[in-house]
């Protein structure tokens, strides 16, 4: 059985998370999904600022797999298409996901501080 902190530090080896696996991996915290759905939520979620085109998306879902992250899944028994594949977070990806987003909230807290300190008095 893995510890939580050897889980901890482990899913640390893997930060900061460049932004496509970062919105791949905050797609599938939902739950499992095919490569086309993720594709469209991080585009809607960013607003198109992150596009994933295949290439992109693919070797992303191969690169998060082999590093763990995610595992691919049966699907659900009903599918519109038997040859999509679908993926979910693994523990693991959970663990980085979660302390991607601690980092980043610690950036923004940081952010905030520092601009209220620096604010001109006013007059």
């Amino acid at each position: 059985m893995v510890r939580a902190g050897a889980d901890a530090a482990r899913a640390a080896g893997f930060l900061p998370l460049k932004p496509v696996r970062f919105h791949v991996l905050l797609a599938l915290a939902a739950g499992e999904s095919h490569g086309y759905a993720i594709r469209q939520e991080v585009e809607s979620r960013t607003e198109g600022a992150i596009r994933l085109w295949p290439t992109t998306l693919y070797g992303t879902l191969s690169e998060l797999e082999s590093d763990g992250l995610i595992e691919e899944t049966s699907g659900p028994r009903v599918s519109d298409d038997v040859h999509r594949r679908y993926y979910r977070l693994s523990g693991l990806g959970r663990s980085v996901l979660a302390a991607e987003t601690d980092r980043l909230a610690a950036l923004v807290r940081e952010s905030r501080s520092r601009q209220s300190r620096s604010r001109p008095r006013e007059v």
